[in-house]
């Protein structure tokens, strides 16, 4: 189908399941704008882009879904950056996209051009720069199975205005992104070693203690590690961010571990002979001195 970029990123936002989307316009990216009302997707109006960028975060967390912050280019595309390094270090699925110069401008140092590939490269799963209008449909279409899979996190999608105008082919994927299956590392059988060989040590430890983080709330298991620890009478620690993977009030909760947590969480972990981490990344305020 034929349709102009502006009208591609629209339709892509539909297909992906996007009701929502947080951003400030701007006139980088303003064709976009235009092109809203069209595709009856809700936009909520933020005062700053940094905003923009944690609205999304915030709403990817309650929902489940990928949250998408728009801002157009230069200062609106950097004023993005805090919100997306925190999306990248809680693995947050979030697709932002952010106007730009035109392609002939690039590199020209434009009014308010700013290389926002460059500048989020070390907080994004991946960044791209849409220069033809005929590859736009198939980036975005990626950019969201990329937030969503694997350990999620946010991906950026440059758009200069011109391709926002043009128009293009755009092809409907024959699978949408939103039904991929995420591509596990574990084989079946390795999996089921695994856990054979879990199993086997819970039975031998004598302290075993379970350390869980925001992969378990990240993941909806919650329900399957309160199973797990009165199954095998397993005292549970959490992080910060993973307070709501566990009930606080069971008689197994040992309460936050960390140099903010609770003491009985840092002793049990300090003499526990058998530590099982599940959804955390031993940040230094959970480990502190690791001796």
């Amino acid at each position: 189908m034929q349709r102009t970029g502006a009208g591609i990123v629209w339709e892509v936002l539909r297909r992906e399941g996007v009701e929502v989307v947080f951003g400030v316009p701007g006139g980088a990216i303003m064709p976009t704008y235009d092109l809203r009302a069209t595709y009856g997707i809700r936009h909520v109006l933020m005062r700053h882009e940094q905003a923009a960028a944690h609205a999304a975060d915030g709403y990817a967390r309650a929902t489940g879904r990928v949250g998408v912050a728009l801002a157009t280019s230069g200062p609106g595309a950097t004023n993005l950056t805090t919100g997306i390094a925190n999306a990248m270090l809680d693995s947050i699925p979030m697709v932002c996209i952010t106007g730009q110069v035109n392609v002939s401008s690039l590199g020209t140092d434009a009014f308010q051009e700013a290389d926002i590939t460059g500048i989020t490269l070390p907080i994004t799963k991946h960044g791209y720069l849409v220069t033809d209008v005929n590859d736009l449909g198939a980036v975005l279409h990626e950019a969201f199975a990329i937030a969503r899979s694997g350990r999620p996190g946010p991906v950026l999608v440059d758009l200069p205005k011109d391709v926002q105008i043009a128009s293009g082919t755009y092809i409907p994927p024959d699978t949408p992104s939103t039904r991929a299956e995420a591509t596990h590392l574990l084989t079946e059988a390795m999996l089921d070693v695994s856990l054979c060989q879990l199993a086997a040590m819970i039975g031998e430890a004598e302290r075993p203690v379970v350390l869980c983080g925001h992969g378990v709330v990240a993941s909806r298991s919650d329900r399957l590690l309160l199973q797990l620890a009165e199954i095998a009478d397993l005292p549970t620690a959490v992080t910060l961010l993973g307070k709501s993977a566990f009930p606080e009030a069971h008689p197994l909760a040992l309460g936050m571990m960390g140099m903010h947590g609770n003491v009985a969480a840092n002793l049990a972990i300090q003499q526990a002979d058998l530590v099982i981490a599940l959804g955390m990344r031993f940040d230094d305020r959970v480990t502190g001195r690791l001796d």
